[in-house]
């Protein structure tokens, strides 16, 4: 793969100009008129549903490392909720996080954070990066699938569709918090995931990388903080390994195999458990 500094990538001008306009939008939250408990509620509610249920379970656990499996039904439903939280189309985002861990914190690495802490956040997402050009070599199993195109070709659509349906439930406050402020928050709590856990916490296993546990961002991104964990058991449904790092996606998964909806589960060695040096 072809590596070039961030200083001589070309601007990505259409996700430059889509960041700026919904945290623009976004900040129209403080005006009085625009709150509502209501549309903080259903903001809550969403935030769950696309970065809990869509994004960590979802696009992450589920697609990108098939650290379990589930219906197709329930795959597709999942997928969809990832696609909601509007950070690119799927395929995109699973091929890409998929680079990250095959370069991890190495020069190919889409999110490198030995670059710094605004390039692994988001510096990166502005640029045209050579990873974007790896994609299809690393999506082949699910690039031809008529739902994965669907959302990766329409996931703004699907994004105004549930504008106007919040519009319909509670007006401009249900969308500017529903949609907006729920956009920046998920997207925000993603990105921590590339930037403070290579950057702050405790390091339990050996990774060959910068990954770390973070307590913060595992609060609140249902798991995902427990980096330095999962760069050394990339394959494993869970994150948290030790009694006290909470893993509600875990949890999660746990519930759907109860339920008959998760099987094939993969976990790492019983001794991971034990803090190694």
């Amino acid at each position: 793969m072809t590596v070039a500094t961030s200083e001589k990538l070309p601007i990505d001008w259409v996700t430059l100009i889509y960041m700026a306009f919904i945290h623009l939008v976004a900040l129209l939250a403080f005006l009085p008129s625009n709150f509502s408990w209501g549309a903080v509620g259903v903001t809550l509610i969403l935030y769950w549903i696309t970065g809990g249920l869509g994004i960590t379970l979802g696009f992450h656990r589920l697609v990108s490392h098939r650290s379990f499996k589930t219906p197709k039904w329930l795959e597709y439903f999942l997928v969809f909720c990832g696609t909601l939280a509007c950070q690119g189309g799927a395929i995109a985002w699973i091929g890409l996080h998929r680079i990250h861990h095959k370069y991890s914190d190495t020069a190919p690495d889409p999110h490198d954070s030995n670059k710094g802490f605004w390039w692994s956040h988001m510096g990166w997402m502005l640029h045209e990066i050579p990873a974007d050009e790896e994609i299809a070599r690393f999506t082949q199993d699910i690039a031809d699938d008529p739902f994965y195109k669907f959302c990766q070709n329409y996931f703004v659509p699907i994004q105004i569709v549930l504008g106007l349906i919040l519009y319909a439930m509670g007006g401009w406050p249900f969308v500017i918090w529903g949609i907006f402020v729920r956009l920046v928050l998920v997207f925000h709590s993603t990105w921590f995931v590339n930037s403070a856990t290579h950057k702050f916490g405790y390091v339990s296993h050996e990774s060959h990388d910068n990954s770390k546990n973070c307590w913060w961002v595992a609060l609140l991104t249902f798991g995902e903080g427990w980096h330095n964990n999962h760069h050394a058991y990339q394959y494993s449904a869970r994150h948290g390994l030790q009694w006290w790092e909470v893993d509600l996606t875990w949890m999660t998964i746990r519930l759907l195999q109860i339920l008959g909806l998760a099987t094939n589960i993969k976990l790492p060695p019983t001794t991971a458990t034990a803090t190694e040096s």
